[in-house]
């Protein structure tokens, strides 16, 4: 309530007091006061008259005179008063405080009231107070539908809708939740001035959105109001089948498959097919699960559908099952492997793990070290054979003792391969010696091409390097693969 006073000076000092404003809500009880200050000399109060100012037009609501009393018209007169019960006694000492009282304030009651005295010989005299009338609205929250359906294809609906009706002002609403969503607002404007506030909330009903918790806050000045609704949405039977571990094998014991369906209503029915085929004779189903009986052998393997049906519709869910002769690892009978063998488990494959990378390391070194020793030294491309004949034109005679036409060369990974062992006849013809396939003087076929020259590969003539001949100079140094080049070379 405003208590600032509003004051309609005159001229000889005389003046009305009212508040500056006033506001109730619908069905309250207010006070409009007016009281007017005399002066020196004091003039006479001859009535007083409240009205009401609609659309600039003055409407009378109650009067007050000395001589005929106190008048109160309708549509006010059962709702409006003056609070001091001497004016209603004429008694006109008292006519300087003609507060009125409202009560069971209307929304039509909302206007500007003026509070007119009338005196002699000052004249007229008044003021004004604007009064407000509030609304309370009433808000309520509701379920879009008792039940939402979940429906393929799936589309977007309004779930839930919160509404604060004949408010005045408007309410504010607004959605506390942690489901997906959006929300739709939409006023009304009433015809006695209050306005409807409706919001809906759409969400793309699923599986998910069942018992989610919905919250709606409605604030209306400064009061706030709550209220929530829990969705319940209906879906087709989610399906899962579970019991099958990877693991069975013959003549393992007691096993299982059910069927565990998440729906909204519940299964009604369940019924079990095996693709491709029949059921086997030794099982039994009870609900939602297969018990097979006596130990599992090869016809328990296969592809198990199980359909779940409810009110909503129909949904399979399979799973395949395959049957080996012995267990891939000990059966847990689906409990949870313990933490300790996992722990175990990690070390034991972290130790493998680090020993192959050592015998890795090893392999390598070796590698490297063996091809390193057979690694020549120098510049190929100066590199020279001085034994054998080196290569001859087609239909040429060799220098050394022809190649014997089974000569065979084992598989090797090598990139030099060695002959393998002559033998029998026609092997090599008597000579200055014997040639024996396991002698290290029999050495390695290579091929030799001159420097400075290319040739096609069918002129390269294959021969056989023999024990050095004694001409080396001294200024030439001996390879491991046959070869000499000079020394300055090596030496670079």
């Amino acid at each position: 309530i405003n208590r600032c006073l509003r004051l309609s000076p005159t001229g000889n000092g005389q003046s009305v007091q009212t508040d500056p404003s006033k506001s109730g809500f619908v069905g309250d009880t207010v006070e409009l006061r007016c009281v007017f200050i005399n002066g020196k000399p004091p003039v006479k109060i001859s009535q007083v008259t409240w009205q009401k100012l609609i659309n600039g037009t003055k409407q009378n609501v109650a009067t007050a005179n000395p001589d005929l009393g106190v008048s109160v018209l309708p549509p006010f007169k059962d709702r409006v008063s003056f609070k001091h019960p001497a004016v209603r006694q004429r008694s006109p000492s008292t006519l300087e405080d003609t507060t009125i009282v409202f009560s069971n304030l209307r929304l039509s009651d909302e206007a500007a009231y003026i509070c007119e005295y009338t005196t002699f010989p000052a004249g007229n005299r008044e003021n004004m107070v604007n009064l407000t009338v509030f609304a309370r609205p009433v808000t309520k929250m509701t379920l879009t539908s008792p039940t939402i359906v979940a429906r393929m294809p799936k589309r977007k609906m309004p779930v839930a809708t919160c509404m604060s009706a004949n408010g005045k002002p408007p309410s504010i609403i607004k959605w506390d939740t942690t489901l997906k969503g959006e929300a739709t607002f939409q006023e009304t404007r009433n015809p006695n001035g209050t306005v409807t506030v409706r919001s809906n909330y759409i969400v793309l009903p699923s599986r998910e959105t069942h018992r989610q918790k919905l919250t709606c806050i409605v604030t209306y000045r400064t009061d706030r109001f709550t209220d929530s609704v829990i969705l319940n949405v209906q879906y087709e039977p989610e399906v899962k089948i579970e019991g099958f571990d990877g693991n069975w094998y013959l003549n393992r014991q007691d096993v299982k498959l059910t069927c565990n369906a998440d729906a909204n209503p519940a299964v009604t029915v369940y019924q079990w097919k095996l693709l491709n085929g029949s059921l086997p004779n030794n099982i039994e189903i009870k609900n939602n699960t297969l018990f097979f009986k006596g130990p599992v052998t090869y016809e328990f393997g296969g592809t198990y559908v199980c359909d779940a049906t409810n009110s909503i519709g129909t949904r399979s869910g399979l799973v395949e099952v395959n049957v080996t002769e012995f267990p891939n690892s000990p059966p847990f009978d689906g409990r949870e492997i313990p933490q300790e063998m996992h722990s175990s488990g990690a070390a034991i494959g972290g130790a493998v793990g680090g020993v192959a990378l050592l015998v890795a390391a090893i392999a390598l070194l070796v590698f490297f070290l063996r091809r390193r020793q057979r690694t020549f030294k120098g510049d190929y491309s100066t590199k020279k054979h001085v034994f054998g004949n080196g290569y001859s034109k087609a239909g040429g005679m060799p220098a050394h003792p022809p190649m014997p036409k089974n000569m065979q060369y084992p598989d090797d990974s090598d990139d030099e391969k060695k002959p393998a062992q002559i033998s029998g006849p026609g092997g090599f013809e008597g000579g200055d010696r014997d040639f024996d396939g396991n002698s290290e003087d029999l050495k390695r076929p290579y091929f030799t091409v001159d420097e400075g020259e290319s040739r096609d590969y069918d002129e390269r003539t294959l021969a056989f390097q023999y024990d050095p001949e004694p001409e080396i100079t001294d200024d030439m140094v001996s390879q491991t693969d046959g070869s000499v080049i000079s020394k300055k070379e090596w030496y670079v």
